[in-house]
């Protein structure tokens, strides 16, 4: 079953001689190990490197796309921890925590070669797919993995689509769990201290229950401080406080036949995400309504007699004073200190489980099953404008449950191998999103803030459904020594139905029905009701092709092309009902990729090199509708690239890792939408497309004698300046930073460790997300990452 097993476990090693004369760098690549203990350097540099990125075992030299391939060695001496962690260390990758609408630290954003999604609700599907274990995650929270039991990560860069489930237009994020070792009791562990009260422990245990039958059992949790303190109440924004328990079951009777059972689950219960204040728009209608409505000094809006639907406001006058009733940029209490009042929380739950079954049929045919069901809770609440005023505070709660079944005919005759394949989905989910707003739609309210009133609330309630189902098929044959041909087509149709309400409730002091009362309706009534389920059908016939030449045992190259789609939705926000109740749907957006790359390997320095240019139409870019962000089609754009990696391991115990990519993007056109107002020009950067992400990494391996070995080690990352949403707002743009770690392990007969390290060495102030609506309701709002902190780990594994 060797050809045909998904279960890789690597080792990396790596390095950067190729800087200098290339003017680029690397990322790990992954090298095949065994339970044995490690080879040495010189055994090392000769194994070869096996990845999984066709759903086949090959080598990554032999592999016709850009991948990263991180082992859990590497993982853990980089101190890549989450997934979020994982854009320190790989080309053209974007991961963000906490989703600008969202609030949830456990939502997350995800762009690889300027392709993803900003917008975390369930009506959009992401850019880039993240599997576990083979499993595709549909939805942005649970996507912030924590790196406890692992064996691997690979990070494909590039359309995937006739292979990989759903929706990898950007690239897809393959995370594999450590699996049950027959035969074998063992186990480790691990606990780590450190600044703002760092607790966080983790074990596993391997255990043989039969010859043919083992089980897995993990456990760990993760409890630290905040960074980000409100005034006034002092609750710590950024904390992190959650838990995670994984069990597997591996049965192999035979060497044709094995089934592998795992589950998982997972809880966050959290404060909020650490955004600060950045700004307000004084001239803003909200922000000056906010001001009156409070009693700031001064403050007046002239406006004219107001009709249904037409407020029309003069300038207003916002005392510049340091007043916390006035809506102005002495709201600002720097980058870790926040201003609001209104509650925040933070929370989310994950569970899931899973059956692979691989089936030998013949020598040169097998069966694969992969079915899984997860489950994922959540509710985030973010006080937008982060100030005592009530400009926006939202408060967004899902529950998601998906099943998916795939299945693989693989096909291999040396010289032409195959992959024959079914994919089925199914996803329902219920979510819950009020949004307090101190701009209502209608004039009678405007005139009750002016009042003195509080403003209003609207409570949206959905239900989004999406059936897909694909068939897919690759086909490689190597007509000649060194030359591999391969072609894939996939066929995709989703089929999505939304049914949803929403209610304006006013005034925004009446309590919030939670969960929403099945019959009877708030104070308020809807402002508008799907009484029947609204369903579109997205479908497309994708495909890939590549030729790959192996010029010598030390240099392959190869040229691709690949298309792949993101089906489209409905918008389930509104603040006014659109026209005949009707939601407004989006279309399906697509990426067409060409791709040329080198790779090498010669000696002890591995190199590998790729370029290419993305076509991307029809993005689903969001738009305004009065203080509503709605998703439409209105974008084409083109991102050009180049991306290397290399790593070196030297006889000498030096051990060089780096990285590197160049990204140009270009809007090439916008589409007017009708009563819309665009936050994007062509003149803009598409969103988290920094043109330069470069990274190095130097550790040496100092030999003490009696088994013991001292790695010092530094890392750095450096990114140029990033936009985190579509528009240009340089309020919360991060203009370019660099950040380091670095760290000291002992090692003890390679089964004990202390380490010890600092996070952020140079204190260095940068974002890691920003978002701002400063047309309408006037705020911004920023988060910036955690300040230098150290800590101090034990280890061990018997």
């Amino acid at each position: 079953m060797a050809g045909f097993s998904t279960r890789i476990r690597v080792r990396i090693t790596c390095g950067l001689a190729a800087l200098a004369a290339a003017g680029a760098g690397g990322v790990p690549a992954a090298w095949a190990q065994t339970e044995q203990p490690e080879a040495s350097i010189s055994d090392a540099v000769t194994q070869e490197i096996v990845v999984t990125a066709r759903r086949r075992a090959e080598s990554l030299q032999d592999t016709p796309v850009a991948i990263t391939a991180l082992s859990a060695e590497m993982l853990a001496a980089r101190q890549i921890q989450q997934t979020q962690d994982l854009e320190r260390v790989t080309p053209s990758l974007q991961f963000k925590p906490a989703g600008q609408l969202s609030g949830n630290s456990a939502s997350a954003v995800v762009f690889i070669r300027g392709v993803g999604q900003v917008d975390p609700t369930a009506a959009v599907d992401p850019g880039v797919g993240i599997y576990l274990d083979e499993v595709y995650l549909g939805r942005a929270v649970g996507g912030a993995i924590d790196f406890g039991d692992i064996d691997g990560v690979e990070v494909l860069r590039g359309p995937q689509g006739t292979l990989f489930g759903r929706n990898t237009i950007g690239g897809a994020i393959l995370v594999r769990t450590k699996q049950p070792e027959l035969g074998v009791w063992g186990g480790r562990a691990r606990a780590r201290v450190g600044e703002y009260n760092l607790r966080e422990g983790f074990a596993a245990l391997n255990i043989p229950l039969a010859s043919t039958l083992a089980a897995r059992v993990s456990g760990g949790y993760r409890k630290r401080d905040g960074y980000v303190i409100r005034a006034v109440d002092g609750l710590d924004l950024g904390n992190e406080d959650g838990y995670s328990f994984n069990g597997a079951l591996k049965w192999q009777p035979s060497s044709d036949f094995d089934l592998y059972l795992r589950g998982d689950y997972s809880k966050r219960k959290e404060h909020g995400a650490p955004f600060v204040f950045a700004g307000i728009n004084e001239q803003a209608p909200v922000a000056a309504i906010a001001s009156v409505g409070a009693g700031c000094p001064g403050a007046t809006i002239p406006y004219a007699p107001l009709t249904a639907g037409d407020p029309r406001f003069g300038a207003p006058n916002v005392p510049m004073i340091a007043d916390p009733r006035c809506a102005n940029d002495l709201q600002a209490k720097g980058p870790f200190v926040n201003g609001g009042t209104a509650p925040v929380l933070s929370n989310s739950e994950v569970w899931g489980f899973g059956a692979t079954a691989n089936i030998r049929l013949s020598q040169v045919a097998a069966v694969k099953l992969i079915s899984a069901y997860r489950n994922t809770s959540s509710r985030g609440i973010r006080d937008g404008d982060n100030t005592p005023l009530t400009l926006i505070t939202t408060d967004v709660g899902a529950e998601s449950g998906q099943f998916s079944q795939e299945v693989q005919l693989q096909l291999d005759w040396g010289k032409v191998s195959a992959i024959l394949g079914g994919y089925y989905f199914n996803e329902v989910t219920d979510e819950r999103a009020t949004v307090f707003l101190a701009y209502p739609p209608s004039p009678p309210v405007i005139r009750s803030i002016l009042a003195g009133g509080p403003g209003s609330r609207d409570l949206q309630v959905s239900r989004l459904k999406t059936d897909s189902l694909a068939g897919f098929g690759e086909i490689s044959v190597k007509p000649a020594a060194g030359l591999e041909l391969t072609g894939g087509l996939r066929y995709t149709t989703d089929r999505k139905t939304f049914l949803g309400t929403v209610f304006n409730l006013f005034p925004s002091s009446q309590p919030d029905p939670n969960p929403l009362p099945t019959k009877a309706v708030p104070e308020g009534g809807p402002l508008f009701l799907y009484h029947r389920p609204f369903a579109k059908s997205f479908s497309a016939l994708t495909g890939s092709a590549s030729v790959q030449y192996r010029w010598n045992n030390a240099i392959s190259t190869y040229a691709s092309y690949a298309r792949s789609f993101k089906s489209g939705g409905f918008n389930t926000r509104y603040n006014a009902a659109p026209a005949g109740n009707v939601p407004v749907p989006f279309d399906e957006e697509d990426v067409t990729s060409y791709e040329v790359g080198i790779k090498t390997n010669i000696g002890r320095l591995r190199f590998n090199l790729a370029a290419f240019q993305a076509d991307y139409d029809n993005i689903q870019l969001i738009f305004r509708q009065g203080v509503v962000p709605l998703l439409f089609n209105a974008g084409k754009a083109r991102i050009r690239g180049v991306e290397a990696e290399a790593n070196l391991r030297t006889a000498f115990g030096l051990n060089i890792d780096g990285g590197v990519s160049v990204l140009d993007d270009k809007i090439r056109s916008i589409t007017p939408v009708p009563g819309a107002t665009a936050t994007v020009t062509p003149n803009d950067d598409l969103p988290l497309t920094p043109s330069l992400q470069a990274n190095l990494a130097l550790g040496y391996d100092i030999a003490l004698g009696n088994g013991m070995t001292l790695t010092p080690r530094v890392d750095g990352s450096y990114t140029s300046k990033i936009t985190f949403i579509t528009g240009s707002i340089p309020l919360i743009e991060e203009n370019g930073y660099f950040v380091g770690n670095g760290s000291v392990t002992l090692k003890f007969n390679d089964r004990y460790e202390v380490s010890a390290g600092v996070n952020n060495l140079l204190d260095s102030r940068y974002l890691i997300q920003g978002n701002a609506s400063l047309a309408t309701l006037g705020y911004a709002e920023r988060m910036y990452a955690r300040p230098r902190n150290w800590y101090l780990q034990l280890s061990g594994r018997f």
